[in-house]
Protein backbone atom coordinates (compact mmCIF):
# COMPACT_ATOMS: atom_id res chain seq x y z
CA UNK A 1 0.00 0.00 0.00
CA UNK A 2 1.23 3.51 -1.38
CA UNK A 3 2.39 5.66 2.04
CA UNK A 4 0.12 9.42 2.08
CA UNK A 5 2.14 12.24 2.36
CA UNK A 6 1.01 14.51 5.43
CA UNK A 7 -1.27 16.84 4.55
CA UNK A 8 0.12 20.15 5.00
CA UNK A 9 -3.36 22.08 5.93
CA UNK A 10 -3.37 25.83 4.24
CA UNK A 11 -4.75 28.59 6.10
CA UNK A 12 -6.33 31.37 3.87
CA UNK A 13 -3.64 33.92 3.42
CA UNK A 14 -3.85 37.28 5.82
CA UNK A 15 -3.90 40.85 3.84
CA UNK A 16 -0.76 42.64 3.05
CA UNK A 17 0.42 45.95 1.91
CA UNK A 18 2.77 44.48 0.08
CA UNK A 19 1.79 44.33 -4.02
CA UNK A 20 4.29 42.98 -6.90
CA UNK A 21 3.55 47.20 -7.67
CA UNK A 22 4.96 48.00 -4.53
CA UNK A 23 8.25 45.53 -5.07
CA UNK A 24 8.40 46.53 -8.49
CA UNK A 25 9.29 50.36 -7.81
CA UNK A 26 11.27 49.16 -4.16
CA UNK A 27 13.48 47.98 -6.87
CA UNK A 28 14.10 51.82 -6.98
CA UNK A 29 16.96 51.70 -4.39
CA UNK A 30 19.77 53.72 -2.86
CA UNK A 31 18.96 57.34 -4.01
CA UNK A 32 21.92 59.87 -4.78
CA UNK A 33 21.28 62.91 -4.06
CA UNK A 34 23.31 65.99 -5.73
CA UNK A 35 23.40 69.62 -4.71
CA UNK A 36 23.03 71.69 -7.96
CA UNK A 37 23.34 75.55 -8.19
CA UNK A 38 20.19 76.30 -7.94
CA UNK A 39 16.06 75.02 -8.13
CA UNK A 40 15.88 72.15 -11.27
CA UNK A 41 12.99 73.38 -13.33
CA UNK A 42 13.62 70.70 -16.03
CA UNK A 43 14.75 66.58 -16.60
CA UNK A 44 14.44 64.49 -20.10
CA UNK A 45 15.94 61.24 -21.10
CA UNK A 46 17.73 60.85 -24.17
CA UNK A 47 15.69 58.51 -25.93
CA UNK A 48 18.37 56.28 -27.22
CA UNK A 49 20.43 54.14 -24.75
CA UNK A 50 22.30 54.66 -22.92
CA UNK A 51 19.85 57.09 -21.84
CA UNK A 52 21.65 59.69 -20.37
CA UNK A 53 19.89 63.06 -19.14
CA UNK A 54 19.79 66.27 -19.16
CA UNK A 55 19.49 68.97 -15.87
CA UNK A 56 18.19 72.03 -16.21
CA UNK A 57 19.42 74.35 -13.24
CA UNK A 58 20.77 78.01 -13.25
CA UNK A 59 22.50 79.02 -15.88
CA UNK A 60 23.60 75.93 -16.66
CA UNK A 61 22.37 73.03 -18.99
CA UNK A 62 24.05 69.76 -17.67
CA UNK A 63 23.96 66.03 -19.39
CA UNK A 64 24.15 63.37 -16.85
CA UNK A 65 25.96 59.83 -17.43
CA UNK A 66 23.30 56.86 -16.95
CA UNK A 67 26.07 54.78 -15.99
CA UNK A 68 28.49 57.10 -13.51
CA UNK A 69 24.90 59.30 -12.43
CA UNK A 70 27.79 62.28 -13.32
CA UNK A 71 27.79 65.21 -15.32
CA UNK A 72 29.60 64.32 -18.22
CA UNK A 73 29.25 67.41 -20.32
CA UNK A 74 28.27 71.08 -18.82
CA UNK A 75 26.90 73.70 -21.13
CA UNK A 76 26.50 76.98 -19.73
CA UNK A 77 26.69 79.20 -22.69
CA UNK A 78 23.40 81.51 -21.00
CA UNK A 79 23.16 84.47 -19.12
CA UNK A 80 20.67 84.48 -17.22
CA UNK A 81 18.15 81.31 -15.80
CA UNK A 82 18.12 78.38 -18.51
CA UNK A 83 15.01 76.75 -18.42
CA UNK A 84 13.88 73.08 -20.43
CA UNK A 85 16.89 71.41 -21.76
CA UNK A 86 15.62 68.97 -24.32
CA UNK A 87 17.53 65.95 -26.24
CA UNK A 88 16.57 65.85 -30.18
CA UNK A 89 15.12 62.02 -31.00
CA UNK A 90 18.23 60.95 -32.20
CA UNK A 91 20.16 62.39 -28.95
CA UNK A 92 22.77 64.08 -30.58
CA UNK A 93 21.50 67.91 -29.87
CA UNK A 94 20.14 69.71 -27.07
CA UNK A 95 18.01 72.84 -26.93
CA UNK A 96 17.75 75.09 -23.89
CA UNK A 97 15.82 78.77 -23.72
CA UNK A 98 16.27 81.13 -20.70
CA UNK A 99 15.11 84.21 -18.80
CA UNK A 100 16.05 86.62 -21.79
CA UNK A 101 13.42 84.58 -24.22
CA UNK A 102 17.15 83.76 -25.98
CA UNK A 103 16.70 79.88 -27.28
CA UNK A 104 20.18 77.89 -28.36
CA UNK A 105 21.02 74.52 -29.81
CA UNK A 106 23.64 72.69 -28.87
CA UNK A 107 25.75 69.98 -30.06
CA UNK A 108 26.49 67.36 -27.25
CA UNK A 109 29.61 66.28 -27.92
CA UNK A 110 31.13 69.53 -28.46
CA UNK A 111 28.76 71.85 -26.38
CA UNK A 112 28.81 74.15 -29.36
CA UNK A 113 26.18 76.69 -30.56
CA UNK A 114 24.52 75.55 -33.44
CA UNK A 115 21.47 77.81 -33.51
CA UNK A 116 19.90 80.87 -32.13
CA UNK A 117 16.39 81.93 -32.01
CA UNK A 118 15.62 85.81 -30.50
CA UNK A 119 12.44 86.91 -31.51
CA UNK A 120 10.75 85.79 -28.04
CA UNK A 121 10.60 88.49 -25.77
CA UNK A 122 9.70 86.98 -22.25
CA UNK A 123 11.52 83.72 -20.70
CA UNK A 124 11.08 81.12 -22.50
CA UNK A 125 9.98 77.65 -20.35
CA UNK A 126 9.32 75.55 -23.17
CA UNK A 127 11.46 73.79 -26.18
CA UNK A 128 11.01 70.72 -27.73
CA UNK A 129 12.34 68.97 -31.11
CA UNK A 130 9.77 67.93 -33.66
CA UNK A 131 9.94 64.49 -34.42
CA UNK A 132 11.38 65.09 -38.37
CA UNK A 133 14.25 67.13 -36.60
CA UNK A 134 13.30 70.03 -39.14
CA UNK A 135 11.10 72.01 -37.09
CA UNK A 136 11.42 73.40 -33.11
CA UNK A 137 8.60 74.28 -31.02
CA UNK A 138 9.03 76.98 -27.72
CA UNK A 139 7.18 78.65 -25.92
CA UNK A 140 7.09 81.65 -23.72
CA UNK A 141 5.88 84.05 -21.43
CA UNK A 142 5.30 86.81 -23.46
CA UNK A 143 1.98 84.43 -24.71
CA UNK A 144 3.38 83.19 -27.89
CA UNK A 145 3.76 79.75 -29.14
CA UNK A 146 6.75 79.58 -32.02
CA UNK A 147 7.55 76.95 -34.78
CA UNK A 148 11.08 77.44 -35.95
CA UNK A 149 12.87 76.01 -39.14
CA UNK A 150 16.10 74.94 -37.55
CA UNK A 151 17.95 75.47 -41.16
CA UNK A 152 17.14 78.88 -41.54
CA UNK A 153 16.93 79.96 -37.75
CA UNK A 154 13.47 81.63 -38.51
CA UNK A 155 9.92 80.87 -37.04
CA UNK A 156 7.39 79.68 -39.80
CA UNK A 157 4.43 79.65 -37.02
CA UNK A 158 3.53 82.36 -34.48
CA UNK A 159 0.37 80.82 -32.17
CA UNK A 160 -0.69 83.47 -29.87
CA UNK A 161 -4.20 82.38 -28.60
CA UNK A 162 -3.04 82.18 -24.86
CA UNK A 163 -3.71 85.23 -22.15
CA UNK A 164 -1.07 84.33 -20.25
CA UNK A 165 2.23 82.74 -19.07
CA UNK A 166 2.70 79.49 -20.79
CA UNK A 167 4.38 76.56 -19.53
CA UNK A 168 4.21 73.32 -21.08
CA UNK A 169 4.13 72.02 -24.32
CA UNK A 170 4.68 68.62 -26.76
CA UNK A 171 5.14 68.02 -30.25
CA UNK A 172 2.97 65.42 -31.09
CA UNK A 173 5.30 62.29 -32.14
CA UNK A 174 2.63 60.69 -34.22
CA UNK A 175 1.92 63.46 -36.11
CA UNK A 176 4.29 66.60 -35.91
CA UNK A 177 2.02 69.18 -37.29
CA UNK A 178 0.36 68.77 -33.76
CA UNK A 179 1.22 70.55 -30.68
CA UNK A 180 -0.03 71.09 -27.44
CA UNK A 181 0.48 73.99 -25.04
CA UNK A 182 -0.50 74.69 -21.42
CA UNK A 183 -0.60 77.93 -20.14
CA UNK A 184 -1.29 79.90 -16.57
CA UNK A 185 -4.62 80.89 -18.24
CA UNK A 186 -5.94 77.35 -17.01
CA UNK A 187 -6.35 76.32 -20.69
CA UNK A 188 -4.41 73.54 -23.10
CA UNK A 189 -4.57 74.37 -26.43
CA UNK A 190 -4.05 72.21 -29.55
CA UNK A 191 -2.73 73.80 -32.69
CA UNK A 192 -1.94 72.41 -36.06
CA UNK A 193 0.82 73.68 -38.12
CA UNK A 194 -1.28 73.76 -41.17
CA UNK A 195 -3.75 75.94 -39.61
CA UNK A 196 -3.37 79.75 -38.15
CA UNK A 197 -5.79 79.18 -35.11
CA UNK A 198 -6.14 76.93 -31.72
CA UNK A 199 -7.59 73.71 -33.19
CA UNK A 200 -9.35 72.72 -29.37
CA UNK A 201 -9.20 74.45 -25.91
CA UNK A 202 -9.26 72.28 -22.74
CA UNK A 203 -10.40 74.08 -19.57
CA UNK A 204 -8.21 72.75 -16.69
CA UNK A 205 -9.57 74.75 -14.09
CA UNK A 206 -6.05 76.07 -12.83
CA UNK A 207 -2.86 77.02 -14.08
CA UNK A 208 -1.38 74.49 -15.93
CA UNK A 209 2.04 73.22 -15.14
CA UNK A 210 3.22 70.30 -16.85
CA UNK A 211 1.18 68.11 -19.88
CA UNK A 212 1.76 64.87 -21.99
CA UNK A 213 0.15 63.15 -24.85
CA UNK A 214 -0.22 59.72 -24.99
CA UNK A 215 1.31 57.32 -27.92
CA UNK A 216 -1.31 57.64 -30.46
CA UNK A 217 -2.08 61.14 -29.98
CA UNK A 218 -5.38 60.39 -28.70
CA UNK A 219 -4.97 61.19 -25.22
CA UNK A 220 -3.33 64.07 -23.23
CA UNK A 221 -2.85 64.48 -19.43
CA UNK A 222 -2.53 67.81 -17.89
CA UNK A 223 -1.30 68.47 -14.64
CA UNK A 224 -2.18 72.35 -12.53
CA UNK A 225 -3.29 73.16 -8.50
CA UNK A 226 -3.81 69.53 -7.17
CA UNK A 227 -5.35 68.09 -10.20
CA UNK A 228 -4.25 66.14 -12.98
CA UNK A 229 -6.94 65.58 -15.68
CA UNK A 230 -7.34 63.22 -18.67
CA UNK A 231 -8.61 64.61 -21.82
CA UNK A 232 -9.78 62.31 -24.81
CA UNK A 233 -8.53 64.48 -27.79
CA UNK A 234 -11.04 61.80 -30.05
CA UNK A 235 -14.08 62.86 -28.93
CA UNK A 236 -13.51 66.80 -29.04
CA UNK A 237 -11.53 67.17 -25.77
CA UNK A 238 -13.69 65.49 -23.29
CA UNK A 239 -12.62 64.84 -19.88
CA UNK A 240 -12.05 61.34 -18.98
CA UNK A 241 -10.30 61.07 -15.60
CA UNK A 242 -9.97 63.97 -13.02
CA UNK A 243 -7.46 63.19 -10.32
CA UNK A 244 -6.60 64.78 -7.05
CA UNK A 245 -4.47 62.58 -4.70
CA UNK A 246 -2.02 65.32 -4.36
CA UNK A 247 -2.40 67.96 -1.26
CA UNK A 248 -0.67 70.92 -3.50
CA UNK A 249 0.51 71.57 -7.01
CA UNK A 250 1.63 68.87 -9.22
CA UNK A 251 4.82 70.50 -11.39
CA UNK A 252 5.58 67.32 -13.02
CA UNK A 253 4.40 64.26 -15.20
CA UNK A 254 6.14 60.92 -17.09
CA UNK A 255 5.10 58.23 -18.49
CA UNK A 256 7.39 54.44 -17.88
CA UNK A 257 8.19 52.82 -21.30
CA UNK A 258 5.52 51.05 -21.92
CA UNK A 259 3.23 53.97 -21.42
CA UNK A 260 1.21 51.68 -19.09
CA UNK A 261 2.12 53.68 -15.09
CA UNK A 262 1.60 57.52 -15.10
CA UNK A 263 4.43 59.45 -12.45
CA UNK A 264 3.81 62.73 -11.23
CA UNK A 265 5.83 64.54 -8.40
CA UNK A 266 4.44 67.43 -6.53
CA UNK A 267 4.97 70.49 -4.15
CA UNK A 268 3.82 68.56 -1.51
CA UNK A 269 7.13 66.10 -1.97
CA UNK A 270 4.91 63.45 -3.05
CA UNK A 271 6.03 61.11 -6.38
CA UNK A 272 3.04 59.07 -7.00
CA UNK A 273 2.06 56.44 -9.52
CA UNK A 274 -1.00 55.67 -11.51
CA UNK A 275 -1.98 52.59 -13.43
CA UNK A 276 -3.31 54.14 -16.77
CA UNK A 277 -6.21 51.42 -16.75
CA UNK A 278 -8.23 52.32 -13.77
CA UNK A 279 -5.95 55.64 -12.83
CA UNK A 280 -5.72 54.17 -9.17
CA UNK A 281 -2.39 54.97 -6.85
CA UNK A 282 -0.20 52.22 -6.45
CA UNK A 283 2.87 53.72 -5.24
CA UNK A 284 4.00 56.67 -3.64
CA UNK A 285 7.49 57.98 -2.78
CA UNK A 286 8.32 60.47 -0.31
CA UNK A 287 11.21 63.23 -1.00
CA UNK A 288 12.55 66.09 1.12
CA UNK A 289 11.76 68.57 -0.74
CA UNK A 290 8.79 69.94 -3.28
CA UNK A 291 9.26 68.57 -6.71
CA UNK A 292 9.66 70.80 -9.55
CA UNK A 293 10.68 68.44 -12.24
CA UNK A 294 10.67 64.40 -12.69
CA UNK A 295 11.82 61.93 -15.36
CA UNK A 296 11.63 58.28 -15.71
CA UNK A 297 14.17 56.41 -18.55
CA UNK A 298 12.66 55.03 -21.21
CA UNK A 299 14.49 51.68 -20.31
CA UNK A 300 12.82 51.97 -16.80
CA UNK A 301 15.78 52.04 -15.17
CA UNK A 302 16.13 55.63 -13.77
CA UNK A 303 13.72 57.85 -11.72
CA UNK A 304 15.20 61.17 -11.67
CA UNK A 305 13.92 64.29 -9.48
CA UNK A 306 14.96 67.62 -9.14
CA UNK A 307 13.42 69.62 -6.11
CA UNK A 308 12.91 73.31 -4.96
CA UNK A 309 15.94 73.09 -3.13
CA UNK A 310 18.46 72.57 -5.62
CA UNK A 311 18.55 68.23 -4.71
CA UNK A 312 18.95 65.82 -7.71
CA UNK A 313 17.82 62.53 -6.33
CA UNK A 314 19.09 59.64 -8.71
CA UNK A 315 17.40 56.04 -8.24
CA UNK A 316 18.65 53.43 -10.07
CA UNK A 317 16.88 49.65 -10.68
CA UNK A 318 18.88 46.87 -11.68
CA UNK A 319 17.19 45.64 -15.31
CA UNK A 320 16.87 41.86 -15.44
CA UNK A 321 18.93 39.87 -18.25
CA UNK A 322 15.36 37.99 -19.33
CA UNK A 323 14.11 42.00 -19.32
CA UNK A 324 16.72 43.39 -21.23
CA UNK A 325 16.42 40.51 -23.86
CA UNK A 326 12.68 40.93 -24.31
CA UNK A 327 13.47 44.82 -24.75
CA UNK A 328 15.68 43.81 -27.20
CA UNK A 329 13.86 41.37 -28.99
CA UNK A 330 10.85 43.75 -29.19
CA UNK A 331 12.82 46.42 -30.61
CA UNK A 332 14.38 44.26 -33.34
CA UNK A 333 11.32 42.33 -34.65
CA UNK A 334 9.31 46.41 -34.80
CA UNK A 335 12.17 48.22 -36.52
CA UNK A 336 10.62 48.83 -39.98
CA UNK A 337 12.95 47.48 -42.87
CA UNK A 338 14.65 44.95 -40.55
CA UNK A 339 15.05 41.39 -41.38
CA UNK A 340 12.78 40.15 -38.53
CA UNK A 341 9.95 42.86 -39.57
CA UNK A 342 10.22 41.29 -43.00
CA UNK A 343 10.17 37.79 -41.96
CA UNK A 344 7.60 37.87 -39.00
CA UNK A 345 4.99 35.36 -39.70
CA UNK A 346 7.21 32.63 -41.60
CA UNK A 347 7.10 29.30 -40.80
CA UNK A 348 9.21 28.78 -37.66
CA UNK A 349 10.23 31.51 -37.24
CA UNK A 350 11.15 32.85 -33.62
CA UNK A 351 8.12 35.11 -32.63
CA UNK A 352 5.77 33.31 -34.74
CA UNK A 353 2.92 31.77 -32.69
CA UNK A 354 2.66 28.00 -32.87
CA UNK A 355 -0.60 27.36 -34.82
CA UNK A 356 0.58 29.75 -37.09
CA UNK A 357 3.82 27.76 -37.91
CA UNK A 358 3.91 25.84 -41.24
CA UNK A 359 5.49 22.00 -40.83
CA UNK A 360 7.04 20.00 -43.74
CA UNK A 361 5.26 16.59 -45.08
CA UNK A 362 8.04 14.82 -42.59
CA UNK A 363 7.43 16.70 -40.16
CA UNK A 364 3.67 16.17 -40.47
CA UNK A 365 4.35 12.51 -40.44
CA UNK A 366 6.56 12.61 -37.89
CA UNK A 367 3.57 14.66 -35.64
CA UNK A 368 0.75 11.85 -36.84
CA UNK A 369 2.98 8.63 -36.35
CA UNK A 370 5.36 9.03 -33.87
CA UNK A 371 4.42 9.13 -30.41
CA UNK A 372 6.08 9.57 -26.75
CA UNK A 373 5.54 7.29 -23.66
CA UNK A 374 5.02 9.69 -20.56
CA UNK A 375 7.47 8.98 -18.06
CA UNK A 376 5.88 8.56 -14.28
CA UNK A 377 7.11 10.96 -12.04
CA UNK A 378 7.63 9.02 -8.87
CA UNK A 379 6.67 11.41 -5.58
CA UNK A 380 9.31 12.90 -3.91
CA UNK A 381 8.42 12.53 0.37
CA UNK A 382 9.84 15.64 2.66
CA UNK A 383 12.47 14.02 5.13
CA UNK A 384 9.41 14.48 8.14
CA UNK A 385 7.15 11.54 6.00
CA UNK A 386 10.46 9.49 5.59
CA UNK A 387 10.69 9.64 9.29
CA UNK A 388 6.89 8.83 9.70
CA UNK A 389 6.68 6.19 7.39
CA UNK A 390 8.99 4.31 9.69
CA UNK A 391 7.07 5.06 12.90
CA UNK A 392 9.77 7.60 14.13
CA UNK A 393 7.73 10.02 15.75
CA UNK A 394 10.28 12.08 17.39
CA UNK A 395 12.19 12.76 14.29
CA UNK A 396 9.23 13.44 12.06
CA UNK A 397 8.10 16.05 14.84
CA UNK A 398 11.95 17.50 14.92
CA UNK A 399 12.11 17.81 10.85
CA UNK A 400 8.88 19.71 10.93
CA UNK A 401 9.96 22.16 13.91
CA UNK A 402 13.74 22.61 11.71
CA UNK A 403 11.58 23.57 8.51
CA UNK A 404 10.42 26.87 10.26
CA UNK A 405 6.96 26.72 8.82
CA UNK A 406 4.12 27.00 11.19
CA UNK A 407 1.52 25.04 8.94
CA UNK A 408 3.80 22.04 8.69
CA UNK A 409 4.43 22.00 11.86
CA UNK A 410 0.50 22.31 13.35
CA UNK A 411 0.09 19.63 10.37
CA UNK A 412 2.57 17.14 11.68
CA UNK A 413 1.17 17.54 15.81
CA UNK A 414 -2.09 16.94 14.52
CA UNK A 415 -1.21 13.84 12.20
CA UNK A 416 0.49 12.36 15.33
CA UNK A 417 -2.84 13.59 17.76
CA UNK A 418 -4.80 11.46 15.52
CA UNK A 419 -2.10 8.82 15.26
CA UNK A 420 -1.96 8.66 19.06
CA UNK A 421 1.52 8.87 18.73
CA UNK A 422 1.72 12.92 19.80
CA UNK A 423 3.23 12.14 23.87
CA UNK A 424 5.53 9.47 22.69
CA UNK A 425 6.81 11.89 20.25
CA UNK A 426 7.47 14.51 23.00
CA UNK A 427 8.44 12.12 25.97
CA UNK A 428 12.01 11.03 26.46
CA UNK A 429 13.81 14.64 25.48
CA UNK A 430 16.60 16.51 26.74
CA UNK A 431 16.88 20.35 27.49
CA UNK A 432 18.26 20.35 23.96
CA UNK A 433 15.91 18.62 21.94
CA UNK A 434 12.86 20.28 24.06
CA UNK A 435 13.51 23.63 23.23
CA UNK A 436 12.63 24.10 19.75
CA UNK A 437 9.26 22.78 20.36
CA UNK A 438 9.14 24.98 23.74
CA UNK A 439 9.53 28.11 21.25
CA UNK A 440 7.59 27.34 18.73
CA UNK A 441 4.61 27.00 21.41
CA UNK A 442 5.71 29.93 23.06
CA UNK A 443 5.65 32.05 19.49
CA UNK A 444 2.42 30.99 17.99
CA UNK A 445 0.48 29.62 21.07
CA UNK A 446 -1.77 33.13 21.00
CA UNK A 447 -2.46 32.61 17.26
CA UNK A 448 -6.72 32.37 16.26
CA UNK A 449 -5.55 29.63 13.57
CA UNK A 450 -3.58 26.91 15.74
CA UNK A 451 -4.42 27.78 19.55
CA UNK A 452 -6.66 24.71 19.70
CA UNK A 453 -4.24 22.36 18.61
CA UNK A 454 -1.18 23.87 20.37
CA UNK A 455 -3.05 24.30 24.23
CA UNK A 456 -3.57 20.76 23.79
CA UNK A 457 0.08 20.39 23.08
CA UNK A 458 1.10 22.62 26.14
CA UNK A 459 -1.06 20.88 28.36
CA UNK A 460 0.54 17.63 27.43
CA UNK A 461 4.41 19.01 27.73
CA UNK A 462 3.28 20.03 31.14
CA UNK A 463 2.04 16.76 32.16
CA UNK A 464 5.20 15.01 30.25
CA UNK A 465 7.85 17.39 32.12
CA UNK A 466 6.31 18.41 35.46
CA UNK A 467 8.37 16.26 37.29
CA UNK A 468 11.73 17.56 36.04
CA UNK A 469 11.24 21.30 35.83
CA UNK A 470 13.56 22.88 38.05
CA UNK A 471 16.75 20.97 36.29
CA UNK A 472 17.27 23.58 33.34
CA UNK A 473 17.43 27.05 33.70
CA UNK A 474 17.11 26.98 29.82
CA UNK A 475 13.64 25.32 30.15
CA UNK A 476 12.48 26.61 32.88
CA UNK A 477 12.61 30.36 31.43
CA UNK A 478 11.14 29.36 28.34
CA UNK A 479 8.32 27.45 30.69
CA UNK A 480 8.33 30.87 32.13
CA UNK A 481 7.59 33.18 29.30
CA UNK A 482 5.34 30.94 28.10
CA UNK A 483 3.22 31.41 30.96
CA UNK A 484 3.31 35.18 30.58
CA UNK A 485 2.08 34.92 27.17
CA UNK A 486 -0.60 32.96 28.24
CA UNK A 487 -1.42 34.84 31.18
CA UNK A 488 -1.20 38.04 29.01
CA UNK A 489 -3.61 36.52 26.09
CA UNK A 490 -6.35 35.47 28.92
CA UNK A 491 -6.06 38.74 30.30
CA UNK A 492 -6.35 40.73 26.86
CA UNK A 493 -9.28 38.99 26.18
CA UNK A 494 -10.76 39.91 29.71
CA UNK A 495 -10.51 43.25 28.54
CA UNK A 496 -12.06 42.48 24.85
CA UNK A 497 -15.51 41.51 26.78
CA UNK A 498 -15.64 44.08 29.03
CA UNK A 499 -15.52 46.38 26.57
CA UNK A 500 -17.52 44.83 24.00
CA UNK A 501 -19.92 44.47 27.01
CA UNK A 502 -19.79 48.57 27.61
CA UNK A 503 -20.54 48.77 24.06
CA UNK A 504 -23.64 46.82 24.25
CA UNK A 505 -24.48 48.76 27.24
CA UNK A 506 -24.16 52.17 25.45
CA UNK A 507 -26.16 50.56 22.51
CA UNK A 508 -28.93 50.02 24.13
CA UNK A 509 -28.88 53.18 25.78
CA UNK A 510 -28.77 55.27 22.50
CA UNK A 511 -32.02 52.78 21.37
CA UNK A 512 -33.97 53.17 24.02
CA UNK A 513 -33.64 57.40 24.10
CA UNK A 514 -33.87 57.04 20.52
CA UNK A 515 -37.34 55.26 21.34
CA UNK A 516 -38.49 57.27 24.07
CA UNK A 517 -38.16 60.76 21.41
CA UNK A 518 -39.81 59.07 19.24
CA UNK A 519 -42.81 58.86 22.12
CA UNK A 520 -42.92 62.07 23.04
CA UNK A 521 -42.62 63.51 19.12
CA UNK A 522 -45.71 61.10 18.40
CA UNK A 523 -47.86 62.34 22.00
CA UNK A 524 -46.84 66.13 21.09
Amino acid sequence: MEYRKTVVKKYPKTPSKQTSENRYWKEFKSPILIKEYGSIPSIYFSPVAPHDFVVTSSTRVQVYSAKTHQPKKTISRFKDLAYSGSFRHDGKLIVAGDATGLVQIFDVNSRAILRTFREHKMPVHVTKFAKNNQHLMSASDDKTVRIWDIPTESSVNVFEGHDDYIRSGVVSDDNPNLVLTGSYDQTVKLWDMRQDDCVMTMQHGAPVESILMFPGGGAVVSAGGPHVKVWDLLSGGRCLQSLSNHQKTVTSLSFNGSASRLITGSLDHQVKVYNVQDYQVVHNLKYPAPILSLGLSPDDSHLVVGMANGLLSIRQRQLKSSEKAAKLQTQEFMQAGGYKYFMRGQANFPGTPRNKQQTTPEQHSLLQEDFTVERIRRKRLAKYDRYLRSFEFTKALDEALKSGNPPIVVSMLQELLHRDALKPAIAGRDDVSLEPLLRFLMRYVHNPRYTNLLVDTVDLVLDVYHNVFGQSPLIDQLVLQLRQKVAGEIQLQRDLLQTIASLDMLFARSVMDSSASQMVSADA
